[in-house]
């Protein structure tokens, strides 16, 4: 079957998923104010430990009625199908995943469900709606190929080799949407993204992780020597790449989106340091960077990570606009200004509030 350019999107009823979490939120915010985009978003997200609807609550009440919330898990196959039906969904934007490594360790089996389970569902509700349907986007990550030596990038034809139970489910969901398309004509893009970081990322993550641990003067722990290296990707300007794809890719295809900002762990944690000494001041208190902490290293923790979006450049023109040290400095101080988010995160607070709205 071969790929088709498609059209600019003319989406009425886009779906999508896990729009509470860090990356989808992010995505409904620019979306939402995207003069390209004029449609109706159906946000579907289960409100586990990493979706919070404080993330989006402006949006909720200054964009009624384009913007529409259902608390649904994507594992639950005849829900999906009712809100496809009633929503007359026309395309999907699928970012709903478990997503943290070192709990894919702990607990694959979760995994499992949601990445694979939960993506083959949302496929099967898409393909019922047969030509009505235009687009199912799939939001997937560079883990799936693996780790790199000291050189090198990942390409869009990198043979996947997944080292995590995290990856290897993302890397079955990336397959399972390459299928519907090959299988059933079902019309899909794939986007493999390097490490996000920016506003309204889960606080178990690296970046926001030393954050407020700097802040509040605990240890900084970082794995092993600390020189696993990573390609980082500030969120809006994946936003803007996914929604690049999504209006302008060729179905069939999988984009790469990179940073262009490998950085090894050291001297991210470093460099929080630095800015946080700078901006946030204490007293009396020794620089930042002695809190750092070098603890035992995670299984199966890959070397390094580094992204060649050339394709996603040359065919449809995107690069990021910010460098890591511009996003950086814009995300520690987003957090800095957030204190009542880090407060409800850290309390608990949200999860109250999510269950006297929605019950457990």
């Amino acid at each position: 079957m071969k790929t088709e350019k498609k059209s600019d999107a003319d989406f009425k009823n886009l779906l999508v998923t896990g729009g509470c979490g860090f990356i989808g939120s992010n995505f409904i915010r620019c979306l939402i104010n995207n003069n390209d985009f004029s449609g109706r978003i159906i946000n579907v997200d289960s409100l586990t430990y990493a979706g919070n609807p404080e993330n989006l609550a402006d949006i909720a009440v200054d964009f009624k009625p384009r913007y529409i919330f259902q608390k649904a898990d994507i594992c639950d196959a005849a829900k999906l199908e009712e809100i496809f039906s009633r929503y007359d969904v026309d395309a999907v934007c699928h970012f709903a995943a478990e997503s943290h490594v070192d709990r894919s360790i702990k607990s694959p089996g979760d995994f499992i469900q949601t990445n694979i389970v939960g993506t083959f569902n949302l496929l099967e509700a898409a393909k019922a709606r047969n030509d009505k349907f235009k687009l199912f986007h799939h939001v997937s990550t560079d883990e799936v190929y693996g780790s790199l030596g000291a050189e090198g990038l990942f390409r869009e034809d990198t043979p996947y080799r997944p080292n995590s139970p995290y990856s290897a489910s993302k890397a079955a969901s990336d397959h399972l949407v390459r299928a519907y398309y090959k299988t059933f004509g079902l019309p899909a893009t794939i986007s493999n993204c390097s490490n996000n970081y920016g506003p309204y990322q889960f606080p178990e993550k690296l970046i926001p992780l030393i954050v407020l641990n700097a802040l509040e003067g605990k240890p900084l722990p970082v794995y092993g020597d600390g020189k696993n290296v990573r390609d980082w990707l500030y969120v809006e300007d994946h936003c803007e790449a996914i929604w690049t794809i999504m209006k302008s890719g060729r179905t069939g295809e999988t984009y790469n989106v990179g940073g262009n900002a490998e950085m090894e762990n050291i001297l991210i944690v470093q460099m929080i340091c630095d800015i946080l000494d700078e901006i946030e001041p204490v007293k009396g208190r020794k620089p930042r960077r002695q809190l750092i902490t070098f603890v035992k290293d995670r299984p199966g923790h890959d070397r390094r990570y580094a992204i060649d979006f050339a394709k996603l450049k040359k065919e449809l023109g995107w690069t990021p606009k910010e460098s890591f040290k511009s996003g950086l400095r814009k995300t520690v101080e987003w957090y800095l200004n957030q204190k009542k988010w880090v407060e409800n995160i850290k309390t608990g607070a949200y999860q109250k509030w999510i269950e006297e709205q929605y019950g457990k």
